[in-house]
């Protein structure tokens, strides 16, 4: 099994910045996709960014382009989320997700999820 815990969530104001972690223990993996993603209440999950574990290849969704960076350490299993230009519309529990397969894609969450972590922008 693999266990991902996030950080870093609190309250922001729009237009300011914060970044989220995220630490993968347990199993061993080098390859997949860990992405984040976000569920704000009464709406669906989706996801925000993601990146290739093995290359660093990044996707993000439209609406954060341009102000979320994701990044990661390959051999510290670790994933940040560098939020900034926040918007009221960012607020939402992020949850870090995995896949580790060598089929992952962008667009199908993996099976490892973390608890999430709350984010909240002020107007």
């Amino acid at each position: 099994q693999v266990q991902l815990v996030e950080s870093g969530g609190g309250l922001g104001q729009a237009g300011g910045s914060l970044r989220l972690s995220c630490v993968a223990s347990g199993r061993p993996f080098s390859r997949g996709v860990m992405g984040w993603y976000r569920q704000a209440p009464g709406k669906e999950r989706e996801v925000v960014a993601a990146i290739r574990w093995s290359g660093g290849m990044t996707y993000y969704t439209d609406s954060v382009k341009g102000r979320f960076t994701i990044s990661r350490d390959y051999f510290k299993n670790t994933m940040w989320l560098q939020m900034k230009s926040l918007k009221p519309e960012d607020t939402a529990v992020y949850y870090c997700n995995l896949d580790p397969s060598s089929s992952a894609t962008y667009s199908i969450s993996g099976p490892y999820w973390g608890q999430g972590t709350q984010v909240t922008v002020s107007s």
